[in-house]
């Protein structure tokens, strides 16, 4: 039977409650975490066990290719991974000049479009510190989903069609993700062969081939031939960064963040001009709460994109950029009644994958690992299956503090979040899809911190998305009256329906007591495929 997966009636999820979670945006991702947690394994052991998984499953979002950012509570501290690629080594403004004339960024696709991968650095790194099962043990399920393949679900099937006549061109895309000429239907079994040799070689040589080995030497004869400058050398000096990470409080909590060259810190901004009002006494979903939300975002994004990229390359610090006097005067700003399109201030006055998991003994680890758009740059090296991100294109090529230089590393999206409170665990968590993630943590942390709304609520209720000068989305669920009120303060509207980039997707697992005793309460985003997997 030929089935219509086209669901015209509301779907509602239910909070999950556990001790040991795992917490993905596709239910394989999900379940091999959870394999790895019934076998003895730790919190740790199950993010990378489906974060290798993700990258077969939902290979719209990420790959072998990708970048990532973790967050690892181990029980006692909370450590950061920057795991996102620099620039190769022959990068420098005048070789993009030369290609692509007088573009202001590096290409948006194709193989100049990648730096290197730091995705399985960060599986390395983060088993070598935390890890308690082999790492062998962690690929198996990744391997067995490539192997054997997999039904295409939903959302997933939706991303891949759409992009396919821009993408079938790129070298290798076809081979890897058009097996009939075409992307997989709904429920059509997709299996990834080339994956499944590359997984098997970094299992049996602890990810090493795949910066100093087999697949190193591939990657730099499949960018060559491309036309590209990757070279095994670049690859083989790569190393993911641990880092401490920022933090701002809000009433009583504090929201941790990776720093720059991320923009987590977008989000911090935000909630600390946000606490400069009483959020709580205008309702939930007035368009009072909406408004004062989103210019404040407007005002966290106009100065995240004047100063955030590398740390080391900026000219004003992150705590520059937090500074609570600053803050107080970039509210001050805001007018309730009307929606503004913000310049930077002067603080110097002073197409994703994001997963979640938890273990009884208190270990939480947020992670989050992406190809940037989509399926990144579309290039894929046919003998290991690699689908290389394209966050190249978030370098500038005009004199800045994020102009591209040789090994360094461009602007990122993506980030994981933590929420702290005295100094003890309370919640890991992220929201995935472009600018807006630091959007999705602000908007989702403040229904469950001032409006005391459960995770899972949090997360279905509708959400907004700014995107430049008074540009806005929202989604259809919102209410007409709430919309036609923010459109008569100027803001510029279009409701619009994706399950997919537009308004984001999460994981949430929120601490509710003695790991051993209590557990935890989870969430999952309905706007993807993903599934709650506990015990």
């Amino acid at each position: 039977m030929t089935f219509d997966f086209n669901n015209p009636y509301p779907s509602t999820r239910l909070p999950v409650f556990a001790r040991n979670i795992c917490s993905t945006s596709h239910p394989l991702g999900s379940q091999a975490g959870l394999r790895m947690l019934l076998k003895g394994g730790n919190a740790v052991d199950a993010a990378i066990a489906a974060a290798a998984t993700m990258t077969v499953v939902e290979p719209v979002s990420n790959g072998l290719g990708s970048d990532s950012f973790a967050i690892v509570w181990d029980g006692k501290t909370l450590q950061g991974l920057n795991a996102s690629g620099p620039a190769p080594a022959a990068w420098t403004p005048d070789y993009f000049k030369g290609k692509y004339g007088s573009s202001k960024n590096p290409p948006k696709r194709g193989i100049d479009s990648a730096t290197i991968p730091g995705a399985v650095g960060s599986w390395m790194a983060l088993s070598e510190r935390y890890g308690k099962l082999p790492f062998a043990d962690l690929m198996e399920p990744a391997i067995e989903a490539a192997e054997r393949g997999y039904l295409v679900p939903v959302v997933v099937q939706s991303k891949w069609s759409a992009v396919i006549d821009e993408l079938h061109a790129q070298p290798g895309f076809a081979k890897a993700f058009m097996p009939n000429g075409r992307a997989p239907n709904v429920g059509e079994l997709f299996q990834f062969k080339a994956a499944a040799k590359a997984l098997r070689l970094i299992a049996q040589t602890k990810g090493e081939a795949f910066y100093r080995g087999e697949i190193a030497q591939a990657l730099e004869k499949f960018s060559s031939e491309a036309g590209g400058s990757l070279k095994a050398s670049d690859l083989a000096a790569y190393k993911p960064e641990w880092v401490q990470t920022i933090e701002r409080n809000y009433r009583g909590y504090t929201m941790h963040e990776i720093p720059p060259n991320g923009q987590g810190i977008a989000a911090l901004i935000a909630l600390g001009i946000v606490e400069k009002f009483d959020l709580a006494k205008l309702p939930v979903d007035s368009a009072d709460s909406q408004h004062l939300q989103i210019e404040a975002m407007k005002l966290a994004f106009a100065d995240v994109y004047k100063y955030v990229a590398e740390r080391s390359a900026m000219n004003v610090t992150t705590e520059q950029m937090l500074d609570d006097k600053y803050l107080a005067s970039r509210a001050a700003l805001i007018d309730m009644k009307k929606a503004q399109d913000f310049g930077a201030g002067n603080p110097v006055k002073g197409g994703t994958i994001y997963l979640t998991a938890a273990d009884e003994n208190g270990m939480m680890v947020s992670f989050i690992q992406s190809n940037y758009m989509g399926f990144g740059s579309g290039c894929v090296e046919p003998t290991f299956g690699v689908s290389l991100q394209n966050r190249g294109h978030g370098f500038s090529l005009e004199a800045g503090a994020n102009q591209v230089a040789p090994g360094k590393r461009p602007f990122h999206t993506i980030i994981p979040a933590f929420l702290t409170k005295n100094g003890q665990p309370v919640m890991s968590f992220g929201v995935m899809g472009g600018n807006m993630q630091p959007q999705g943590h602000l908007q989702t942390l403040v229904r469950m911190i001032d409006y005391k709304q459960g995770p899972q609520v949090a997360c279905d209720a509708p959400r907004w998305r700014f995107n430049a000068g008074m540009e806005l989305n929202v989604e259809q669920q919102m209410d007409p009256a709430v919309v036609r009120e923010l459109q008569a303060r100027g803001h510029q509207i279009e409701v619009i329906n994706d399950s997919y980039m537009d308004f984001g997707s999460g994981q949430f697992i929120w601490r509710a007591g003695d790991p051993a005793r209590e557990g935890y309460i989870a969430a999952s985003d309905s706007r993807r495929d993903g599934l709650v997997a506990g015990f």
